[in-house]
């Protein structure tokens, strides 16, 4: 089987992320989406809440399970899952610069590859931050979130 580990804090998860697990689940047997937490971050929605969301809004897309990352490496967890890769999706060419020393030092931690999906031309503005702004300040987010998230957004 081969496994591909999608990592991120998903805080909250938005149509450019099922984006390119969707793609990736074409690509892969297995996709793990693995929800990560940063103890230096504040989060909108606790782990748990990030987990539901992220299981909600990839229902139904075939070989993705959604766990809990935990607290280590990237790569040491991508080669406990027994991981061939890594998906990231690229937004940008800054995307592609931040991304690329991490890659080359999870391949060298553990063999692991890091593949590069580029994003969705719909969606390349997107990101989690963004998402949590505009919906802060009373901006329509609808377009760019799946349902789940639009609902637990409006509490």
């Amino acid at each position: 089987m081969r496994r591909a580990v999608c990592p991120g804090s998903f805080d909250p998860v938005h149509l450019g992320h099922v984006e390119v697990v969707e793609r990736a689940a074409a690509l892969f047997d297995e996709v793990v989406v693995a929800v990560s937490t940063n103890p230096h971050k504040r989060y909108r929605f606790d782990r748990e809440e990030r987990l539901e969301l992220v299981r909600r809004s990839l229902a139904g897309v075939r070989g993705v399970v959604v766990e809990p990352m935990g607290e280590g490496l990237l790569a040491e967890y991508a080669a406990r899952r027994g991981a061939v890769a890594l998906v990231k999706g690229l937004r940008s060419g800054e995307d592609y610069a931040y991304e690329v020393p991490m890659a080359t030092m999870n391949r060298h931690l553990t063999g692991v590859e890091t593949v590069f999906l580029p994003g969705d031309p719909r969606y390349l503005h997107l990101s989690s931050t963004l998402v949590k702004e505009v919906h802060g300040l009373g901006g329509d987010v609808a377009p760019f979130v799946p349902a789940p998230v639009l609902a637990a957004l409006g509490r």
